[in-house]
């Protein structure tokens, strides 16, 4: 039950045991869970780290268990401050990825310079694609924004991930979220995902990257202009600061075959595109704007708001943002 905070099933059994049996030592809890003392006492030592366990003041050398509204809400808050560090983080990558890959924009189509090269045209990054696919050798990480994907791009990557899959190399790719609403591309992702491939969707992603063997990165050099071509770069600090936000990005993205969380019956909850949608028009970002960074289109943008405004009983805008808001979900 409580493992989205950290707790496993035996440290939160030792947790409620605690809870119940305040004066039980390390052999009582050993017998009571059918647990070694050893593994008792690195239950105990975590619980103390996470500041669910805190040295009795009644009895000098023992540990008394923290209420679960004391304790969890510490944990939760934790997360939370670690969330902002890590978007932040994110934030910071983003920005020095886009000055960097700006500075090869000036390249002359479809020519090497100091590690780089401008593709310019769907046959040029075609190519270059299944030259840097065909000599890979352990991995390929992909960001796929904008939901739905072409079918030609679709039909495009299936024979060299199939080629790659079969050597042995290992697929992480994340789509968006909206990637789900699409048949074609959320039958591509579970095929993937069936074959070995791992995949993960997120509300909000970067621009589209390739990363091949963490040695080699192709990305578009300007996302909102894609006549402006490709960048294939095999500069470390380029790589480097793309293998960072890719795995920001993985690690707040959610497997494919685990459905994001449902609110409860009679709990007012938003999900993760609810919630980013919210941010995202908070910030000012108009409706075209949002629906482009959520890879959904103006009409869903507009639905979802009609909705949240009607669970917020909110008239305008302006007043459905107080009220998410007060509620916690900006």
């Amino acid at each position: 039950m409580l493992e989205a905070l950290g707790l496993d099933r035996s440290l939160e059994s030792v947790y409620r045991a605690l809870l119940i049996h305040e004066d039980d030592g390390v052999a009582e809890l050993a017998a009571r869970l059918a647990l070694t003392d050893t593994e008792v006492r690195e239950c105990l030592d975590r619980l103390v780290d996470l500041e669910l366990l805190q040295p009795s003041r009644d009895a000098p050398g023992m540990l008394r268990a923290v209420s679960p509204d004391v304790g969890l809400e510490i944990i939760v808050r934790r997360q939370e401050a670690e969330l902002v560090r890590r978007q932040e983080e994110l934030a910071r990558s983003r920005e020095a990825v886009a000055r960097t890959v700006a500075e090869f924009a000036t390249l002359r189509p479809n020519t090497r310079e100091d590690g780089a090269e401008r593709l310019v045209g769907l046959d040029a990054i075609q190519r270059r694609l299944e030259c840097l696919a065909k000599d890979l050798r352990e991995e390929c990480r992909a960001i796929e924004p904008g939901g739905a994907q072409s079918q030609a791009s679709l039909d495009a990557s299936r024979p060299l991930d199939e080629q790659a899959l079969s050597r042995g190399v290992q697929l992480l790719t994340v789509y968006q979220d909206s990637a789900r609403n699409d048949p074609a591309t959320f039958a591509y992702a579970r095929w993937l995902s069936e074959q070995g491939g791992q995949v993960r969707t997120s509300p909000v992603l970067p621009p589209r990257m390739l990363i091949f063997d963490r040695r080699t990165a192709v990305v578009p050099i300007d996302p909102a202009n894609t006549r402006l071509g490709a960048l294939c770069t095999s500069a470390p600090g380029i790589v480097a600061s793309l293998l960072a936000l890719f795995d920001q990005t993985w690690e707040s993205a959610v497997p494919l075959g685990a459905d994001r969380r449902r609110p409860a019956a009679g709990e007012e909850e938003v999900t993760a595109a609810e919630r980013e949608l919210l941010k995202l028009l908070a910030s000012g970002m108009t409706d075209e704007a949002a629906g482009k960074r959520l890879g959904v289109s103006l009409r869903t943008v507009r639905r979802q708001m009609a909705a949240l405004m009607e669970r917020l009983h909110a008239s305008s805008r302006f007043e459905a943002g107080l009220k998410a808001a007060q509620r916690g979900w900006l």
